[in-house]
């Protein structure tokens, strides 16, 4: 495959994986970094380049949520504390999450992902009448923090589902996790960028970028179409828990 067909295939990962993630929070990180890694693409390069491109594609999809009313992220408003609170929780986090990735194995990581992930999933298909909670928000933006630096992955679906099982409805969790993780994600590739010394390639790094920015325009727009937020919150808790079992089967299978 040429350089500008590979280049093109990056784009085009990048933008269908960020468009399902602004539209419902979760799954850019989770699909794209064993499908780049898969396909031959240096894992040491991977997971910068992802954390890097979903921060700029998260600051689109969350100027949509807001635009379309999917979210309110006026600077007063609980949605904007909620994210704010989130991503101050995860910055110690992000730090321990990387320098433990460096040194963990794979299998290790996929284990201890995929069993909370499913975990968190079921309990939102069971759910029942969740109440908000400060503590619960700040649980999960050092969970979900941690979890992003330590792999590329599993923040949207932890982000997404622990803020349901906070009390919040499904369309406004979704547009939160994607302001929550924008600065997240900036953080854990300067994180990574300082330990290694280096920066991911630009063939690697630009496409993804131009990806994630091209979906997070839609996305958004597509979840403001969506009215029946019990249906949406139960979709949400299935993609959850299929997402940490195909993990915890990948291990199984190797």
């Amino acid at each position: 495959m040429d350089i500008s067909a590979i280049f093109f295939l990056l784009i085009l990962s990048a933008l269908i994986c960020e468009f399902i993630d602004s539209g419902l929070g979760m799954m850019y990180g989770t699909i794209l970094s064993p499908l780049l890694i898969v396909l031959g693409f240096d894992p040491q390069s991977v997971i910068p380049s992802i954390l890097f491109s979903q921060a700029l594609g998260g600051m689109v999809a969350t100027i949509g949520h807001h635009r379309y009313k999917n979210a309110d992220f006026s600077i007063k408003s609980t949605d904007f504390k909620i994210a704010s609170v989130i991503y101050l929780c995860g910055i110690v986090s992000v730090i321990s999450g990387a320098l433990l990735a460096v040194k963990m194995p794979k299998e290790w990581l996929q284990i201890y992902i995929g069993g909370l992930v499913s975990i968190m999933g079921l309990v939102v298909i069971l759910r029942r009448n969740f109440t908000f909670s400060w503590k619960k928000v700040i649980g999960i933006g050092m969970l979900s923090a941690f979890n992003k630096a330590l792999s590329g992955g599993g923040y949207g679906p932890l982000v997404a589902s622990g803020l349901i099982i906070s009390g919040k409805d499904g369309r406004s969790s979704i547009g939160t996790t994607d302001f929550a993780e924008a600065p997240i994600c900036i953080t854990a590739f300067l994180v990574w960028a300082i330990l290694k010394q280096s920066y991911p390639p630009l063939d690697i790094l630009v496409p993804l970028t131009i990806g994630a920015m091209i979906g997070a325009s839609f996305g958004p727009y597509c979840l403001s179409k969506v009215k029946n937020n019990d249906k949406l919150i139960t979709v949400i808790g299935w993609l959850v828990l299929v997402m940490g079992l195909f993990c915890a089967f990948n291990i199984l299978k190797a």
